[in-house]
């Protein structure tokens, strides 16, 4: 629970950092975002006192001079993509991403289909998104895209895209998830700025990796194992190395595109401002670590949390090996092991001890709290329940649910709602707890102790129920589990 990342420092140097590169292209500016502009657990977790919402406020600091485009690819309006980090589709993600900007006083100036075919899909998205007010541009396939320099900076490439009308000098081009065509929408807008004689630039901003620490901190290691399905790699920036002699860090897929970008610069403009992918860049992160000690670990158990996540995607079928694999190959690298997660290691002599599925969690002390399988309750219910009386420093032995409680909801699972497990998951042990909480002061005191979970680790020994796992997820608990069912069940 220390903090390594100075989050005030951030929000003063990157704000300011992106208003030079604003004044830099005469006042206009297509600032492509990478990764989540809004909630990036992950730079949290890595860079622990990064605020999830950091690049939204630092937006707010630039409200007066920013107006955000939403871009989103007709192929994952067909295909109803889902973001998995919030089990939404990428459309209903666009939809909650123009609340939450508007709820903070951003300007949404629009949002951009790309990729469209003739989808009806997006025909549809289209429809709903105009009927509350939102406009709505169209960018097309381009044959051969990015290759095919002359038919891609043409009337019949760029010049068929929508040109997407805007008032401010900083526009932010982010979208639901990755591949949604945010950069192929910077270049085009250049484009069709430089045939209306309008000066504009482009910059990209991606936290990860960072390009002023070393290839190997962990930091930059932990981005690695979170793209290890788009197979990112981070590199040394070549082209920074030759221009400048300066060692900086980017990753493959920038690296391997900067030739066609700087082709492309040249053809609008006749010159590109840039001699590297990481000049692009304008990401002032890496300035804001205040402990990187603390940010080594957290990056090191973040990788651990993703290999986990990996081998629970092999086991439930949804992914391939080869993400468990890169991400060991990574884990090598940095040379830790599952073990190095201290839940990991609590939950499994637990569940040795009992012969039954069992859990461990770290709270915010550094102690550790474990959970069993019982007549009751299930082994991350009960570890839910020992947590918050341990954090309110309640008696292990007292009970703080009522049996008057938890009979109902168990007749209800099984008489009614036809489960044949009757003991409680931990929505239902919260639930159970709350209705304790109105006549019982010791419950009542556990209960207020929920805002203290967040940000703790847990580790259960059996995958858990899609319930169990939405549940720690709005606790905002670090979970992992082992890669197995509960009584060789298959899903």
């Amino acid at each position: 629970m220390k903090s390594g990342f100075d989050n005030n420092k951030y929000l003063k140097m990157q704000s300011e950092h992106i208003k030079q590169r604003i004044s830099q292209f005469g006042n206009k500016l297509y600032l492509e975002f990478g990764g989540k502009l809004y909630d990036d657990y992950h730079a949290s977790r890595v860079l622990p006192g990064f605020e999830p919402d950091s690049k939204l406020r630092m937006l707010m600091q630039l409200s007066d001079q920013a107006e955000i485009v939403i871009v989103i690819s007709a192929k994952d309006i067909e295909k109803n993509k889902i973001r998995g980090d919030l089990g939404i589709t990428y459309n209903t993600d666009v939809l909650r991403l123009i609340d939450v900007f508007r709820e903070r006083s951003l300007y949404v100036g629009s949002v951009v289909i790309t990729q469209y075919t003739g989808q009806g899909s997006a025909d549809l998205f289209r429809a709903r998104l105009q009927k509350i007010g939102i406009r709505v541009y169209t960018h097309y396939v381009i044959p051969g895209y990015p290759a095919n320099l002359p038919l891609i900076v043409s009337d019949e490439g760029y010049g068929k895209n929508d040109y997407i009308e805007t008032t401010r000098p900083l526009v932010v081009i982010t979208a639901p998830g990755p591949g949604s065509g945010k950069m192929a929408t910077c270049l085009s807008q250049l484009y069709h700025e430089h045939k209306r004689g309008i000066p504009a630039g482009y910059a990209k901003f991606e936290t990860f990796p960072i390009w002023n620490l070393p290839l190997r901190h962990p930091v930059n290691l932990a981005y690695e194992a979170a793209t290890a399905d788009l197979n990112d790699v981070n590199m040394i920036d070549p082209f920074h190395l030759e221009a400048y002699g300066e060692t900086a860090v980017n990753y493959n897929r920038d690296v391997e595109i900067f030739p066609v970008l700087n082709a492309i610069f040249e053809k609008i403009a006749g010159k590109s401002p840039y001699k590297s992918p990481t000049d692009m860049g304008v990401n002032m992160a890496g300035n804001c670590i205040c402990d990187d000690e603390v940010c080594r670990e957290a990056s090191l158990q973040e990788i651990i949390r993703r290999y986990y996540h990996a081998l629970n995607a092999l086991a439930n079928g949804s992914k391939t090996e080869d993400e468990a694999i890169k991400i060991e190959l990574i884990m090598k690298q940095a040379g830790i092991v599952k073990e190095d997660r201290r839940v990991t290691v609590a939950a499994l002599q637990r569940s040795r001890e009992t012969h039954l599925p069992a859990a461990a969690m770290e709270l915010p002390d550094g102690s550790i709290v474990t959970g069993k399988t019982s007549e009751l309750l299930g082994a991350s219910a009960a570890l839910l329940l020992n947590a918050l009386k341990k954090l309110a420093g309640i008696g292990h032995d007292v009970h703080v649910i009522s049996p008057a409680a938890i009979e109902p909801i168990q007749r209800l699972k099984t008489s009614y709602l036809g489960s044949r497990n009757p003991r409680l998951h931990t929505d239902e042990v919260l639930i159970a707890l709350s209705i304790s909480a109105a006549n019982s002061k010791t419950a009542q005191l556990a209960l207020e102790q929920i805002p203290r979970l967040a940000g703790c680790q847990v580790h259960t020994t059996v995958m858990l129920s899609s319930v169990d796992i939405k549940t720690f997820q709005r606790l905002s608990v670090q979970l992992t589990s082992e890669p197995v069912y509960e009584n060789n069940r298959t899903h």
